[in-house]
Order: C-alpha cells, then structure tokens, then sequence
C-alpha cells in the first residue's frame, strides 16, 4: 500500500506529533463511514454531550464526576479546516434539520480535564486529555484499497460489478460506450470526458437510496471538490487485457496513468497525512438503508466494509515504537439509526453489523486492537411506545418526520408527529443476505427520516443534552481506559 518513501514521511509525522504532545497527552480519533452513516452528526452529539455533561451513564469518569470540565481548543493542525462544530449545533437544536454532509477532512480538539480513579495517577497524571477528532468524507474511503491495485486489475473489478444483475441498468450508458470500443487507439480528450462522465453517473446512480450500494470507487468521482475536470478525475475502467503492453497515448495508456496520477495525488498524501496518524478509529455503518435496499445491497456493503477495514493499520505498539509507526489499538463499529427501529431488534441489528464485518475484525483482533460493535444512534430522534392493533401490542416509534416523507400515500410536513410500527429483524441474520427462505425477499422496513428533537428541560429549566442510544457505551470503549 505504501513506499520506503511514504513509510519515512509518516515516520517522520508521526515524531512530530508525539513530540509535541509529550507534556499534553493526546488521542486522535478519526471518524469515517460511507456516504450518510452519520458522520457530522456523531462528532456533533459527543462534543455537546462532553461539553454540557450529558447522560452518559455507562461513560464512567463522567457518570462517576470525576470529568471537571471539557472545552474546545485549537487544533494542531492549521492548514486542516476546523470541524464545524457550532454551525453543526446550531441547525440541530434551532432549525431541527440535520447538518450538511461531511465534504472534506476537518478536524476538532476537545479538551477533557478530569481526576484519575487512581490516587496514585493522581500524582503523576496532568488529568488532561485533549482528545483530536478527524472527519473525512466516507467516500475517499473507498479509495484506500486501490493503493494495491494497478489499473488492469481496477478495470477488471469495476467492469464486473457494473455487469451485476443489480448494477446493470445503472450502468447501462457507460457499458454501451464500451461496446466496440478500441483501447488501443489514440486518446482523444471528448472521448475521455465522455467515457469518466459515464462512468460518473453510474457511480452516483447506484448511491441512491432506493439502491444503496456501497462498493463505488474512486470516491472523489462522488465528491470531486476542486480537482472537478482535472486529468486525474477523467479517467475510467476500461476492458484492457493485463499483461499487454498498450503504445503510448492510447486510451488505455492515457487513462492507465491517469488512474496511477489519481492514486498519487489524491489517494496517497490523504493515507499519509489523516489516516496513518490515526490512534483510534470510529466505523460508522447504515445498515438499514442496505438492508432494505435488498440482499444484493446488504452483500455489497459486506463487500465495501471488508476493503475498508483491511487498510486500517491495528495493532498494539510500544511507548517507544509508537514514537515512529501509530497503531490503531481500538476500532468501535457503529450500527447507525438505532432509533430507527425498537429497542427489540437493536441486538438483531448488531448482529447483522457484526456479521458483515467478522472476518476483518477477527484480523484486527489477532493484530491486537480491541473491537467493538453497538447499534447506536448519536441523536435520538424518536421514542419508544405501544399501539394495540386487533388485540396484539405493537411496538412503535414516535417522532416527526421529515417535511416530505411519505407513508402509506400520507406525506407529511415536518411538524406532525406520528407513530411507525418499523417492522422486525429476522432472528436469522443469513436471511438479510439470501433474501429469505428460498430466495423470497424479507418484508421492508418501514424507514422514514425524523426531525431531530426539541431538547427537553429539567425542572429548573435548563436545556438537557442531546438525548442519545448508547453514545455513553461507544465513549467509554473509546477514550474510557486514558480518563482512567
């Protein structure tokens, strides 16, 4: 996946860091997940959950009071935007609307000064965390695995997940552009634009959330930001053969080392400078979407989580070695949503989630990182009731959902609240991926967005933190053992 070359840049990152921070303990956190896992929405919940001391029962130094306070500081790293954090909050409790989508790599640090259970850590101990939370778009995600793939190979697996049964008709456009298509001629730029825009599309066709799949490299085809138009974004998998030599600027020259400028120029330095600097890292999934997109959409995500977490670097290292090579000692795996569904099929949901993911936490495991996956949701949207319908109890949820969102023909307008029997989980997780008993498909989920919620008040009238599921369990596993 790297070079000597790349190994000694992050070498030499991360003394620096270390150096830096040797008087002012730190933890850096990334926090990555596909597109609409609930990335912004998570950093935003911790940071005011720590900074207003939220219910957080299972976080241990704070339900126990020994966290005396929490703040926001300036991060370290000044050419990186500043996660957004107050904007975030803003539209969350004011407008009740959910924030925009991460769109680049951010970055916030949270302060936490606390007193160690330890009265002998007590003398030793700054009892100050300062703990750097990384964002980074889930798309680029997608990108890390082609760092040990050469183009034929990338051509080649692209081009048979576009002929899949359930991609086909997506990818349609860009296929006919193949038919009959020479790679051996001389490049043109209109035929390259063409092919890439195509390609594009299809790309973002199969994001929708009537499909819902996952496996969409090269990410920033979904999210170009300033490199739009440029060399290194118009390019795509084209039918080469793998051990013949193409002449010089021919479609498949061109575009094979467009596909290598891409891997440079995009895919590497975000390895180098975010991801290899990681000590911890949070995986956010939505399951529910693939889920009920179908089994082709819950196999693809298996798929697409696999790539991902074989390029995290997990392990345990020494107080020295550390000083060098960072290991990623802890990986949380977050089944998003939760308040989605009731609290009856969260542990149905975590076992889905922890299905997809087995083999490549069993590896993490044997590296030794510790792992962990919770059905969580960051902010809870909903709650929880009974309905009787024809003598049987119906468990429910409550909440307003979003302007637009539809039901059975009712569309509503964003200040309704309504009741929704979401439906079960199979006990039996191997039915998500075969469709159920002799291929038929599983009953959809009825899934609609809500509202984020009016923060309720105590009885003094202050405003209480965001409510959460299980945000307590996923700090503790994170950051529990260093507020020790």
């Amino acid at each position: 996946m790297t070079t000597l070359a790349d190994e000694a840049r992050i070498a030499l990152d991360n003394i620096a860091d270390r150096s830096a921070h040797l008087f002012n303990p730190t933890l850096r956190l990334g926090v990555a997940g596909l597109s609409r896992a609930g990335k912004t929405v998570f950093i935003t919940s911790l940071v005011h959950n720590l900074l207003h001391g939220g219910r957080l029962p299972l976080f241990e130094a704070q339900s126990r009071g020994r966290i005396s306070r929490a703040l926001l500081q300036e991060q370290p790293d000044a050419g990186v935007p500043r996660f957004q954090y107050e904007e975030h909050i803003r539209t969350v409790l004011e407008d009740r609307l959910w924030p925009q989508s991460t769109r680049a790599v951010s970055e916030l640090r949270l302060t936490i000064e606390f007193q160690s259970a330890s009265g002998w850590s007590r003398l030793f101990s700054p009892g100050r965390l300062s703990l750097d939370i990384v964002d980074y778009p889930g798309e680029w995600l997608l990108d890390l695995p082609l760092l040990d793939k050469d183009y034929a190979t990338f051509s080649r697996e692209s081009l048979e997940r576009a002929r899949l049964p359930s991609r086909a008709k997506m990818a349609g456009p860009f296929l006919a552009l193949l038919d009959g298509l020479d790679v051996a001629r001389p490049a043109d730029e209109p035929t390259s634009q063409k092919l890439s825009g195509a390609f594009a599309a299809y790309l973002r066709a199969c994001r929708e959330d009537r499909t819902a799949l996952s496996t969409l490299p090269p990410g920033r085809f979904l999210m170009p930001g300033d490199l739009e138009g440029s060399p290194a974004l118009t390019f795509a998998p084209l039918p080469v053969e793998p051990d013949r030599a193409y002449g010089r600027a021919s479609l498949a020259d061109i575009h094979g080392r467009r596909f290598e400028a891409y891997k440079s120029i995009v895919v590497k330095p975000f390895f180098r400078e975010h991801f290899a600097r990681l000590d911890r890292q949070v995986l956010l999934v939505d399951a529910l979407q693939a889920i009920n997109a179908g089994p082709e959409a819950v196999a693809d995500l298996e798929a697409a989580l696999t790539d991902i977490l074989s390029c995290f670097r997990p392990g345990r290292s020494s107080w020295l070695g550390s000083f060098v090579t960072r290991r990623i000692d802890r990986i949380l795996v977050a089944a998003t949503k939760a308040d989605h569904l009731h609290r009856e099929s969260h542990s149905r949901l975590e076992a889905v989630v922890r299905r997809l993911v087995d083999d490549a936490i069993g590896r993490a495991q044997f590296s030794g990182a510790r792992t962990e996956v919770v059905a969580m949701a960051a902010i809870r949207a909903t709650r929880e009731a009974n309905v009787t319908e024809g003598g049987d109890r119906l468990p429910v949820i409550v909440g307003t959902p979003i302007s637009g969102e539809t039901i059975g023909g009712r569309r509503f307008d964003g200040e309704t609240e309504t009741a929704v029997f979401p439906g079960d989980l199979p006990e039996d997780v191997s039915r998500l991926l075969k469709g159920g008993e002799g291929g038929e498909r599983l009953d959809p989920l009825t899934f609609v967005r809500f509202r984020p919620p009016r923060l309720e008040r105590n009885e003094a009238g202050l405003t209480l933190s965001l409510p959460h599921i299980r945000l307590d369990r996923a700090l503790q596993f994170l950051i529990g053992d260093k507020l020790a």
